[in-house]
């Protein structure tokens, strides 16, 4: 008889491979590589994400991991944009493929067709080897050639045939400027001279080591690809499997950490757009239902949240003023008094690492 895991005990789970039951000692690189990748979207939630999780960490880590070059933004999982470890990211992307073929369909489907999409993807393909551009100048470079066709849809063209990293400063903090573009051979030089693609059994493991215990329909969910079945009958000898309260059947790693359901769980303020929500098509082991459309929006934001006990209980944001900076906090349900101090001195924390700079007032308000 295979173990039934509760729903807290999916939440322990996966709050301790996201290092959110206890902030860790790490770098940059080692972390992101366990967390399999920070979604990327905004320059500043990465940033957050690695300060929800790492002792000591500093805004001026990560900056510096991406102008090294040791971690790459590009788009990867569901297409996408992401922090990678530059190793991971020149081992998943080709893999991730189709994933990016299917990000063409939609808006672009009708500005692209019967075009030569080979010759177009050439033709952008020479221009970046000839120096980095932003998405606007590569399309409109590529209109030049293609006059009876968007700018737009030419870019999106290129970005979903080609690995392309976003290069510093776009995505470091407080950096919103357009990011200019390059392959990530140029980029990386050398190191990825002998790089080898990722295999699907390989990208199971490493999702299972940050996500899991975790259905085949989660890994689907995280990453944008199918096939997960064939994957977890190969694997299936070497993975440990459980059932969910609703009879799903689980695959996991066997030494991964499971803690007990009661394990205590602090008030974390998990940052926007944070995988942690957004790695599982049932996103009930860290999140009820009911709060969804308070977190997701319709304009495709993800609210940064509070988890309390492990689970979201509300949701945060910094609202700045001149020289002063407030975390706003919004509870879905009401916190008793200790988890109201726990979570404005969680929020406390959170304005002393973005501060902008000295003299800058912080306060927390409660909504």
């Amino acid at each position: 008889m295979a173990v039934v895991l509760s729903q807290r005990a999916l939440n322990r789970a996966t709050l301790a491979r996201q290092m959110l039951l206890e902030r860790r000692k790490a770098t940059v690189t080692q972390a992101i590589e366990k967390l399999a990748g920070l979604q990327a979207q905004a320059p500043n939630p990465p940033y957050i994400g690695l300060w929800s999780r790492l002792e000591g960490f500093r805004r001026e880590q990560l900056t510096e991991a991406l102008q090294k070059r040791r971690v790459v933004r590009m788009s990867t999982m569901r297409a996408t944009l992401h922090l990678m470890a530059a190793s991971d990211a020149l081992a998943w992307r080709p893999l991730l493929e189709p994933v990016h073929q299917r990000g063409l369909a939609g808006e672009h489907t009708r500005a692209l067709e019967g075009i030569d999409r080979a010759a177009v993807v050439k033709a952008g393909w020479a221009l970046l080897r000839e120096g980095p551009l932003t998405g606007s100048e590569l399309g409109q470079a590529l209109a030049a050639r293609w006059k009876d066709r968007q700018p737009a849809s030419l870019a999106a063209l290129i970005r979903n045939n080609l690995p392309l990293v976003h290069l510093p400063p776009a995505g470091s903090w407080n950096s919103h400027q357009s990011a200019q573009l390059q392959p990530i051979g140029q980029w990386l030089g050398e190191s990825a001279a002998d790089a080898a693609a990722a295999t699907q059994d390989d990208l199971l493991l490493r999702y299972l080591a940050a996500f899991g215990p975790a259905t085949l329909a989660d890994a689907g969910a995280w990453s944008g690809l199918t096939g997960w079945k064939a994957v977890a009958e190969r694997l299936r000898p070497q993975l440990r499997t459980f059932t969910g309260e609703q009879g799903q059947e689980l695959f996991d790693l066997p030494r991964a950490p499971r803690p007990g359901p009661d394990t205590p769980a602090p008030p974390r303020l998990v940052a926007e757009w944070d995988n942690l929500l957004l790695s599982h098509a049932d996103r009930s082991r860290v999140m009820s239902e009911a709060y969804r459309s308070r977190v997701f929006t319709v304009n495709g934001i993800v609210r940064g949240t509070v988890l309390l006990d492990g689970f979201v209980a509300g949701t945060w944001k910094i609202e700045r003023a001149k020289n002063a900076a407030t975390v706003v906090l919004e509870p879905f349900a009401r916190w008793s008094k200790a988890d109201r101090l726990g979570v404005q001195e969680e929020a406390m924390r959170l304005l002393a690492f973005a501060s902008g700079g000295e003299g800058e007032r912080h306060d927390v308000r409660v909504l």
